[in-house]
């Protein structure tokens, strides 16, 4: 299945923007929208669904998200640094997002983990999460963690499935989260 992980771009804007659409219809649209209030040091940040419609903030949006790759970033204090890519699959359209947190905090480490992912509904069970589990775990290597922790709620049968397929072993539950260590560097042939 060809599928790619692809920093934030502009040109990826109407399907972007459709990935969201159907991912807020079903509650989730948190997992493709950046919205996070001011704090000391950090101005806050509005990507709403509203916002992004407009070309320019799309533009803006695309840069914040691949600058969040640099610890000099401003970003709100329980944040860490973090690499943030794009699902896209071989017609060009997003299918999802996919993050590598670079370090944990004690909250990643109970509950988040170092990569978290979201498919959109229309193109969920048809294997991206795994191929792009399996991506990011290229990139988590490259960034020196190794294992990677990741997790997924304890009813979430097929994020489980993704986690177990990239060689995941179940550490524990932890507030209602599974908890896997995925080994990210891959044996060569």
């Amino acid at each position: 299945m060809p599928l790619r992980l692809t920093g934030p771009d502009p040109r990826y804007q109407s399907s972007y923007l459709a990935a969201l659409r159907e991912l807020a219809g079903e509650g989730n649209g948190h997992y493709l929208e950046l919205v996070i209030p001011a704090e000391p040091g950090f101005p806050g940040v509005d990507y709403s669904l509203s916002r992004l419609a407009d070309p320019g903030v799309f533009e803006e949006f695309c840069a914040y998200t691949r600058a969040l790759d640099d610890p000099a970033t401003p970003k709100p204090s329980s944040w860490v640094t973090g690499t943030y890519l794009w699902m896209v699959d071989e017609t060009d359209t997003v299918v999802g997002r996919i993050s590598l947190r670079h370090e944990l905090t004690p909250w990643l480490e109970e509950v988040g983990g170092h990569i978290g992912y979201a498919v959109r509904p229309s193109a969920r069970r048809q294997g991206y999460g795994t191929v792009a589990l399996g991506l990011m775990c290229t990139v988590a290597a490259e960034r020196g963690i190794d294992p990677a922790l990741v997790t997924c709620d304890e009813d979430n049968v097929a994020s489980r499935k993704v986690i177990e397929s990239n060689g995941g072993v179940l550490e524990d539950v932890r507030n209602g989260k599974l908890r896997f260590w995925v080994p990210t560097e891959r044996p060569t042939a």
